[in-house]
């Protein structure tokens, strides 16, 4: 089953997409944010032309488990394409910045200054976490 993940931020929502069966995530760059609309718009298509019939979500959690304030706005998102009919899971989306900082640290200067290179690495971390746990 091919899988998309988001992960949900103010400015950009980065994007990965993977298989269950296969430990690997690739990189389907992101979305620069324009409005709820706008935005689901583009997912939706987004997921209907990868053929992804789940998409998995980082949720923002802080360092003690509690929802961030970001949380709120992604939970947000998170109900609107589950109204388009999308399957929509939530995954604990802590360190995986931190992961995607360590990936692009080896990248070329131009790339890792690219500041949806970082959301896109966030998200290829969320989603090969969550391919390792189905």
């Amino acid at each position: 089953m091919k899988v998309l993940a988001l992960d949900v931020g103010e400015a950009r929502i980065g994007l990965a997409v993977g298989e269950t069966g296969s430990p690997w995530a690739f990189g389907r760059g992101y979305l620069v944010r324009k409005n709820l609309e706008a935005d689901l718009e583009a997912l939706v298509a987004l997921a209907q032309r990868e053929g992804a019939e789940r998409l998995v979500v980082g949720l923002p959690l802080r360092t003690d488990g509690k929802p961030s304030t970001q949380a709120g706005r992604v939970l947000a998102l998170v109900e609107a394409l589950r109204q388009r009919g999308l399957w929509v899971e939530l995954l604990d989306e802590r360190y995986t910045t931190r992961l995607a900082q360590q990936h692009l640290r080896h990248a070329p200067k131009r790339v890792r200054q690219e500041k949806g290179r970082l959301d896109e690495a966030a998200a290829i971390a969320l989603l090969e976490s969550y391919l390792a746990g189905v």
